[in-house]
């Protein structure tokens, strides 16, 4: 999986996961791709300041990739996370609500939701993911 930095064409900033540059385009095409705060799909790759490179990513001349392990990107992507979503806590699903049906400004919110809300936010069509939080030592 790459994670691609993206933008629309409304300037918002946000995060695509894909199998690689390839599935972006094609999705691109099909308009499956969508920023999640404006729902437009004129979407485009932008520089990333952090590249991930995979064993397809081989560069004949480059400096030798370091490889990042999979606790490291999760610590960076949580990192990201908490520097970037405003924590609501157990009021995600009252405030993910109100951002849906234009009650309050969108912008990207995390905390923790039941079982119960879950299915209440996707009846309503309120897009979200769950990212599991691994237990892990200092």
């Amino acid at each position: 999986m790459i994670i691609f930095d993206l933008k629309c064409e409304n300037g918002h900033k946000f995060d695509g996961w894909f199998k690689d540059r390839e599935a972006f385009a094609e999705q691109k095409t099909q308009k499956l791709v969508a920023c999640p705060i404006c729902n437009s799909c004129g979407v485009d790759i932008i520089p990333s300041s952090i590249t991930i490179m995979g064993k397809d990513s081989r560069n004949v001349g480059k400096a030798e990739e370091k490889e990042i392990s999979p606790e490291k990107v999760l610590r960076m992507l949580h990192r990201y996370i908490d520097k970037n979503f405003e924590d609501v806590g157990t009021k995600f699903a009252e405030v993910a609500l109100k951002i849906h049906f234009g009650e309050e400004e969108k912008r990207n919110i995390r905390g923790t939701t039941t079982p119960q809300e879950d299915d209440n936010l996707r009846e309503e069509g309120v897009q979200f993911i769950k990212i599991p939080v691994p237990k892990m030592d200092s």
